[in-house]
């Protein structure tokens, strides 16, 4: 495990600007935009004001985990967003209950929080159901109201019933009085000329959606297309928190089926495709 001011992102190590202000309070983070940036209100390489998205998750395997990562990638895109990437544990559930001060902290200093765990058995995963129902205090407070929110979940099966928890995820953040931000892609893969490959081939916009075959590891977590998804997911988000709490501009993209499909089949001929994309 890395020390308490170093963050985890792919296969670096670095140190996070936050270490600063939050060090004290010792926060486990997995992922962070703030590399080599200065503990501030702006973001002095860009020139822009700092919004703060934190991807809160649990992963029983890691196929959720490579989701959040590239989800949390996207939303990195963007001027000013300190994006940090927390780990719901199973350890961190005793008798039950979920319980870490630190972690609920953080989400209470955050601009938007992005929900995400897997669909087992129709519903969110035993795991995040304890972070969830350990939210009362934010609940009571209301802590958490008027900031951003978003949701993602992962199964084997193509459908799964991965509604069922996005809905699950969408009325935790209105009882805690969020606003919530849905997935802006046209749907994909439901064209003869359509693959697995397109951005949001399971055609979801309550939510990020993604399927991962049960026989292969986190290596191979959803397809090509749900990963760019997730990272043009990330990157609106981001991209709509700094109009909500910064008011910078924002134009709204949009996109016609045609130029869609354009875009999925463009997609696929790279395995690197990049996140900042038109109609984010």
């Amino acid at each position: 495990m890395t020390d308490r001011c170093t963050v985890k992102f792919g296969v670096d190590a670095v140190p996070y600007a936050g270490c600063d202000s939050w060090a004290s309070n010792g926060f486990r983070t997995t992922g962070s935009s703030e590399e080599h940036m200065p503990v501030n209100d702006v973001d002095r390489e860009h020139d822009a004001p700092m919004a703060t998205v934190t991807v809160v998750y649990h992963s029983v395997h890691g196929h959720t985990r490579v989701l959040a990562e590239h989800l949390a990638g996207g939303a990195r895109l963007v001027p000013g967003a300190r994006v940090h990437l927390v780990e719901i544990r199973p350890e961190d559930v005793i008798a039950g209950r979920w319980h870490d001060a630190e972690v609920l902290a953080l989400l209470e200093h955050s601009d938007a929080i992005v929900f995400g765990c897997p669909t087992l058995m129709g519903s969110v995963s035993a795991v995040f159901k304890a972070f969830m129902e350990a939210a009362f205090t934010p609940f009571v407070t209301q802590a958490w109201k008027d900031k951003l929110a978003g949701g993602f979940t992962m199964s084997a099966s193509q459908s799964g019933d991965k509604l069922a928890v996005l809905e699950q995820l969408a009325v935790f953040g209105a009882q805690l009085g969020m606003q919530w931000i849905g997935v802006g892609d046209m749907p994909g893969n439901n064209w003869s000329g359509g693959t697995r490959d397109d951005v949001n081939r399971l055609g979801s916009w309550l939510g990020l959606m993604s399927q991962s075959h049960a026989d292969q590891g986190p290596e191979q977590a959803g397809s090509h297309g749900d990963r760019i998804t997730a990272q043009r997911y990330g990157e609106r988000i981001a991209r709509l928190t700094q109009r909500w709490v910064n008011a910078v501009p924002y134009d709204t993209p949009r996109m016609t089926e045609h130029e869609a499909r354009a875009l999925s089949a463009s997609l696929r001929e790279t395995d690197d495709a990049p996140a900042a994309l038109t109609g984010a």
